[in-house]
């Protein structure tokens, strides 16, 4: 990359954070956003450092890291219209914290971890279903396994609902939508924990990606360790969504629509198109959050609501390419 496109690619990235951070129901300036990072005592460091800040960075790094589950899936199914949720894991994660609203369970914490261990649960019955017709991972299998285990697990999670009484119903419903309201130090720092060492896995085998997306054949006589390469993908591609559904929620359509973006502007090698699609994944995903906060301002939308709004055309747009 030219350094005139780096210096534009890090200015976009701080602009990005500016709006994040600059935006709410009440609006900061870039000097009072400035000063309340520099000065404590400032009006607004209150509301910078403590609401704002980690509200950004953790948006920017879930974005980032689910436009790279994308990024991974798309090459190792290659099909462009692969993303995070077709492996179920939504399904799961949802059931699991609508159990922990609906049970009212005690603590800050009990439905991010209800969601991250449902989302381990599709995990693991997905893959024992990809497993089913022999040893071997098969993409198709397991495509297809994660949409019949996530609509297992929606049609669950539905009936939990039905049946629980209207406050607990409509928390749970605000919750499968997506946001970044809860968001706290604490949680930045949990999921930055669990996301370095699937984001750093899945950068060492860039080349391996850029063979798979081949095929199969082809990249198992340039050398590539196929089946490991695969269960390498899958597992971290699980668990940086398991990780983000517990952070924040399920939003979705971030892994399908940042890649295929990128993509129309950089090489397709996975060493350089990785971390492009981390960056620009965040920046996504902060703008939305940035347009749930000031559409109906002093009001928030879920942030899943803006990325389906966005996402959907994209995936049809996708769709009609692939079929044509």
């Amino acid at each position: 990359m030219s350094r005139s496109r780096l210096a534009l690619l890090v200015v976009g990235v701080a602009a990005c954070l500016v709006a994040g951070l600059s935006a709410g129901s009440v609006p900061l300036a870039p000097g009072e956003i400035w000063a309340g990072l520099r000065n404590a005592d400032a009006p607004a460091s209150v509301i910078v450092r403590e609401l704002r800040a980690p509200r950004v960075l953790l948006a920017f790094l879930v974005g980032g890291s689910l436009g790279v589950c994308g990024a991974a899936l798309q090459a190792m199914i290659r099909n462009p219209l692969a993303e995070p949720y077709l492996l179920g894991l939504s399904g799961g994660a949802g059931l699991g914290a609508v159990l922990a609203i609906a049970t009212r369970a005690a603590g800050a914490w009990a439905v991010p971890i209800a969601a991250f261990v449902g989302a381990l649960g599709a995990v693991a019955l997905v893959y024992r279903l990809s497993l089913v017709a022999g040893r071997r991972l098969d993409p198709r299998v397991l495509l297809l396994s994660g949409v019949v285990v996530g609509s297992f697990f929606i049609a669950l999670m539905s009936s939990i609902m039905v049946l629980s009484d209207s406050a607990a119903t409509r928390n749970a419903f605000l919750w499968l939508l997506g946001g970044f309201g809860s968001s706290s130090w604490q949680s930045l720092g949990v999921f930055a924990a669990y996301a370095v060492g699937p984001l750093a896995l899945l950068g060492l085998h860039a080349r391996s990606l850029d063979l798979l997306a081949l095929g199969e054949e082809p990249a198992q006589y340039l050398g590539a360790d196929v089946d490991r390469t695969m269960r390498v993908v899958y597992g971290c591609t699980a668990l940086l969504t398991a990780a983000s559904v517990a952070a924040c929620g399920i939003i979705g359509f971030v892994g399908l629509v940042v890649p295929h973006a990128v993509r129309t502007v950089a090489r397709p090698l996975h060493r350089s198109l990785l971390p492009l699609v981390f960056l620009a994944g965040g920046c996504f995903l902060v703008l939305c959050d940035v347009a749930s906060r000031v559409v109906v301002r002093p009001l928030e939308l879920p942030v899943g609501v803006i990325t389906a709004l966005v996402g959907v055309p994209v995936f049809a747009l996708l769709l009609r390419r692939t079929l044509t």
